[in-house]
C-alpha cells in the first residue's frame, strides 16, 4: 500500500470520527454515531497496518485481538453503574501509551544519532534538522507530561469513583504551591532535556507529572467527580495529539484534538452547570466556602408505598428526578415500568436531567435509554425547571446535591450558586433514598425536611417494585 491509500483511509475515518461526535449530542442518533465510531476506527487501524512502514504486522494483530478479548470481557462484566469507574481506568491507559510512546520516540531519537536503528519512524527522525529536531523534543516532552498527568489523575479518579479513595478533597501541606513548583521544575526540565538530550531530565519530569496528576485529583472532591471524567477526558485527548505530532501520524493529531478540545468543551459546560470555576476545578480545587454552612432545621418524616401509591394515583403531573442511586439500585427497569403505568392511566410523566446528573456526563440518560423510556419525556434542567410550581408530585430517585435548594439559599455551601433542579416548588415531594446520610459529597440537603417532603426509604429498586402492584 502507498502512502496515497494511507492518507485517503485517514481523511474518510477522521470524517466518520466528525460524525461520530456530532451523533452523540442526540439520543437518537446516538447507536449510530457509536457504529461510525467503530467503522472509523477499524478503517484507521487496517490503513496504519498495511501502509507504508509497518513493520510486525503480526505482532501487532496478535496484540489488538488480545486487547480486544480483554476489553470485550470487561464491558460484558462492567455494571452500567461502574460504567464512570471503567472510563476513568480507560483514559489512564491512554496516559500512560502517551508515556511509553515518548519514551520510545526519545530513545529512538539516540539511536539514530548513533546509527544503530533503522526503520520508518527512525527514517523520518534522521531527515530532519536541528530545529525540527528541537520541536520534536518539545511535543513528546509534553506527550509524556500530559500522559503522566492522565495516568495518575485518572487512576485517583477511578479510585474515588469506586469507593477505594476518599471522595473528600484532600491535599498535601503547600496545597497548589505544591503543584505550582512541580509545574516550574517541570519546565526548567524541558530547557535541560535541549541541553542535553538525555534520558534524566525525561524522567525527573515525569515523576512530577505524575505527582501533580495525583495531588491535582485529590484536591478535587466527590462533588465534582463529572467534570473530572470529562477533564481526563480532554487530557487524555491533549496527551494523543501531541504524540501524534511526535510520530507524524496526521490522523492521531486530527482524532487527538477532536477528543481534547470536545472534553474541554463539556468540562466548561458542566463547570457552568455547576457554577463552578473551570480554572478551579482544573487546578485542583481552588477556592472554597467563606464560613460555617447554615443549620437544617425540622425532622426527615418517612412514609409507605401505600401513601406514595395514593398520591401518585391522585396526581395529574409527575417528574422523575434519576441519580445515581438509581444506577447503584439498578432501578431502571422498575422505574421505566411505574413509568409505563402513569402514563397508560391518562398522567403526564416526564423526567428531569441534572447535567451532572450520576458520576460521568450523560450517565442518567444512558440507563433510562437502556431502559426504553421514551427519548420525548427525558428533558434537561432548564427545559423543566419552570414547571415544578405546576407539578402534583415529584420523586427523587437517589439524588442529592442536584435537588439541594443549600446552593440557592445557603451561601457558605460547597454548591453554593449552583444551577439546581427546584423541585421543592412542586405540591409533594417524594425522595426515595436508602438512609439519612448525607450521600456521597457529604452535603447536607434542606430538601429532606420540608413540609412538602416524604422520604421513602429503602433500596431504589425495591420501593419502586412495591408501588408497582398499588398503581391503578
Amino acid at each position: 500500500m502507498d502512502f496515497g491509500f494511507t492518507t485517503a483511509a485517514y481523511v474518510v475515518a477522521a470524517i466518520l470520527f466528525i460524525l461520530s461526535l456530532g451523533g452523540l449530542s442526540g439520543q437518537e442518533s446516538a447507536k449510530r454515531a457509536v457504529w461510525y465510531g467503530i467503522v472509523g476506527m477499524a478503517l484507521a487501524v487496517f490503513a496504519t497496518l498495511v501502509g507504508p512502514g509497518s513493520g510486525l504486522w503480526l505482532l501487532s494483530l496478535i496484540l489488538i485481538a488480545a486487547g480486544g478479548a480483554i476489553g470485550f470481557v470487561v464491558a460484558k462484566r462492567v455494571q452500567m453503574t461502574e460504567m464512570p469507574q471503567l472510563v476513568a481506568a480507560m483514559h489512564s491507559l491512554v496516559g500512560l501509551a502517551a508515556v511509553f510512546v515518548g519514551f520510545n520516540a526519545h530513545i529512538t531519537m539516540n539511536a539514530v544519532a548513533g546509527g544503530d536503528v533503522s526503520g520508518a519512524f527512525a527514517d523520518l527522525i534522521a531527515h530532519k534538522s536541528p530545529v525540527e529536531l528541537n520541536i520534536l523534543r518539545v511535543e513528546l516532552f509534553l506527550g509524556i507530561f500530559i500522559g503522566a498527568v492522565t495516568f495518575t489523575g485518572s487512576v485517583i479518579a477511578y479510585g474515588k469513583l469506586a469507593g477505594k479513595v476518599s471522595s473528600a478533597a484532600t491535599k498535601l501541606p503547600g496545597g497548589h504551591i505544591l503543584n505550582a513548583s512541580a509545574a516550574v521544575i517541570s519546565l526548567l526540565c524541558l530547557f535541560w532535556y535541549f541541553g542535553t538530550g538525555g534520558f534524566f531530565p525525561l524522567f525527573i519530569m515525569t515523576l512530577l507529572a505524575l505527582f501533580i496528576g495525583y495531588h491535582l485529583i485529590m484536591g478535587i472532591g466527590g462533588a465534582d467527580m463529572p467534570v473530572v471524567v470529562s477533564m481526563l477526558n480532554s487530557y487524555s485527548g491533549w496527551a494523543a495529539a501531541a504524540i501524534g505530532f511526535s510520530l507524524g501520524n496526521d490522523l492521531l493529531i486530527v482524532v487527538g484534538a477532536l477528543v481534547g478540545s470536545s472534553g474541554a468543551i463539556l468540562s466548561y459546560i458542566m463547570c457552568k452547570a455547576m457554577n463552578r470555576s473551570f480554572i478551579s476545578v482544573i487546578l485542583g480545587g481552588f477556592g472554597g466556602t467563606s464560613g460555617p454552612a447554615m443549620e437544617v432545621e425540622g425532622e426527615q418524616i418517612a412514609i409507605d408505598a401505600d401513601g406514595v401509591a395514593t398520591a401518585l394515583n391522585e396526581a395529574d403531573s409527575v417528574i422523575i428526578i434519576p441519580g445515581y442511586g438509581m444506577a447503584v439500585a439498578q432501578a431502571q427497569q422498575s422505574v421505566s415500568e411505574m413509568t409505563r403505568k402513569l402514563r397508560a392511566a391518562g398522567k403526564e410523566v416526564r423526567f428531569a436531567i441534572h447535567p451532572v446528573a450520576g458520576r460521568l456526563p450523560g450517565h442518567m440518560n444512558v440507563l433510562l435509554a437502556e431502559a426504553k423510556v421514551p427519548y420525548d419525556i427525558v428533558l434537561e434542567m432548564e427545559e423543566i425547571n419552570d414547571d415544578f410550581p405546576e407539578t402534583d408530585v415529584v420523586i427523587v430517585i437517589g439524588s442529592n446535591d442536584i435537588v439541594n435548594p443549600a446552593a440557592q439559599e445557603d451561601p457558605n455551601s460547597p454548591i453554593a450558586g449552583m444551577p439546581v433542579l427546584e423541585c421543592w416548588k412542586a405540591k409533594q415531594v417524594f425522595v426515595s433514598k436508602r438512609g439519612q446520610g448525607t450521600g456521597y459529597s457529604g452535603i447536607e440537603n434542606p430538601l429532606f425536611y420540608k413540609e412538602n417532603t416524604r422520604m421513602f426509604y429503602g433500596d431504589a429498586k425495591a420501593s419502586i417494585d412495591s408501588l408497582l402492584p398499588m398503581l391503578k
